[in-house]
């Protein structure tokens, strides 16, 4: 999907799951934005199931053998990289300003005693760092946000709560096909590394 031509800055938001991010880009005027695109982000190889939950061998059950692991690992290392080099591509001539990532948890795996819980932290880990570091090989700075803390973080936005609301719906409408909740933290999440690139 091609972005809108235009001036000014844009800045990308991101709703990181595991295996796959929902990315959301904003542009234009940073009190009144205009929506531009959305593109499904390929954090794993989808011809490979296991890269989606790298961690895991099997429902509730951790990954122990560590040569598999690190296999499954650079695999995802790889198509976020690809991934991310082709989001910017597309975008091109322009360059994003900055990027923002809303992820489920920044819990220190190490800090999880439970084998389970710890591999799903180890991914929500990975996958949120493999999306920041291809971004900084590109020099794209990027925030993140804890999904629970977003609406705390929207509160830099220069609208209130009500008035958010509706631009998130009419983003939605801008760039039109399904508009959901990982959708609408993308483009929140957008906004807010917008206002933070055009405010420095």
């Amino acid at each position: 999907m091609k972005p809108h031509s235009g001036d000014g800055d844009i800045a990308l938001g991101f709703r990181v799951k595991s295996g796959v991010a929902i990315a959301v880009v904003l542009g234009g005027d940073r009190r009144a934005p205009t929506a531009m695109t959305r593109h499904i982000v390929e954090l794993c190889d989808p011809r490979a199931a296991e890269t989606r939950q790298p961690y895991h061998d099997g429902f509730g059950t951790a990954q122990q053998d560590q040569r598999e692991l690190a296999r499954r690992i650079a695999v995802v290392e790889r198509c976020a990289t690809a991934s991310i080099t082709a989001l910017l591509a597309a975008l091109q001539p322009r360059r994003p300003a900055g990027a923002a990532l809303v992820v489920g948890s920044v819990i220190d795996p190490a800090s999880v005693g439970n084998p389970h819980i710890r591999a799903h932290a180890n991914e929500g880990r990975l996958f949120r760092t493999v999306v920041e570091d291809a971004l900084k090989s590109h020099g794209i700075e990027c925030e993140v946000i804890v999904e629970k803390q977003l609406a705390t973080a929207a509160a830099r936005l220069p609208c209130r709560p009500a008035e958010l609301t509706r631009a998130l719906a009419a983003f939605g409408k801008a760039i039109g096909g399904h508009w959901r909740a990982d959708d609408k933290a993308a483009a929140t999440a957008a906004w807010l590394a917008l206002i933070a690139r055009t405010e420095n």
